[in-house]
């Protein structure tokens, strides 16, 4: 009889609870919006550069799609490449995370760079209720998805120093996907929420 991997099961127990500290953000969202008039929400959104934000929400989608192909990679014990670096198919864990990883960091400098636009434009976190709940909810999603950029370091660390990539560097890797697949679905409910819901 084929147990569960306790280490997936305690990452996905894990998750769960960082779902609930996501859905208490999305709660406050809601409820500073309910309770402010709607003119004065309405300055708020008027900031947003949605254009730039659907860009930067492509670049982590497709991060994830990167990073699956790296667990693929790791889940038939290949750490490296077999081929030449333009033949993707040959491609193993290693060159999929470090493309995941470069993805995920290109997500968070469109994020500083939307931060730094906002911030010129008189929008803080200490400016307006709705600054408030826009940087604390993009602010530590931001947070998480530099913790899964630290966890890739990791799993690549861990593909390079071992001896005979194997079961354990698998999981490592799997679960970090876990995560980091999380993130980028958390990602996409803010961005519908905060974007599109005006």
């Amino acid at each position: 009889m084929n147990r569960p991997n306790p280490v997936s099961v305690g990452t996905i127990v894990w998750l769960a609870s960082e779902l609930m500290f996501f859905a208490g953000l999305f709660a406050m969202y809601f409820t500073v919006r309910a309770t402010l008039p709607a003119q004065e929400w309405a300055l708020g959104p008027d900031h947003l550069k949605v254009n730039q934000a659907l860009l930067v929400t492509i670049v982590l989608v497709l991060s994830s799609v990167t990073c699956q192909f790296g667990v693929a990679a790791a889940e038939r014990f290949q750490p490296r490449r077999t081929g030449a670096l333009w033949q993707l198919s040959r491609w193993g864990l290693q060159e999929w995370i470090t493309l995941t990883f470069i993805l995920g960091s290109v997500f968070i400098a469109g994020q500083v760079m939307e931060y730094a636009e906002l911030v010129e434009r008189g929008l803080t976190i200490s400016s307006s209720p709705y600054g408030s709940v826009f940087f604390l909810t993009t602010g530590f999603h931001g947070l998480h998805v530099i913790g899964g950029l630290i966890s890739f370091l990791f799993v690549l660390g861990r593909s390079f120093s071992a001896k005979s990539f194997g079961h354990h560097e698998a999981t490592t890797a799997v679960v970090v996907s876990y995560y980091w697949h999380f993130v980028d679905v958390v990602w996409i409910a803010l961005f519908g929420v905060i974007y599109f819901l005006r």
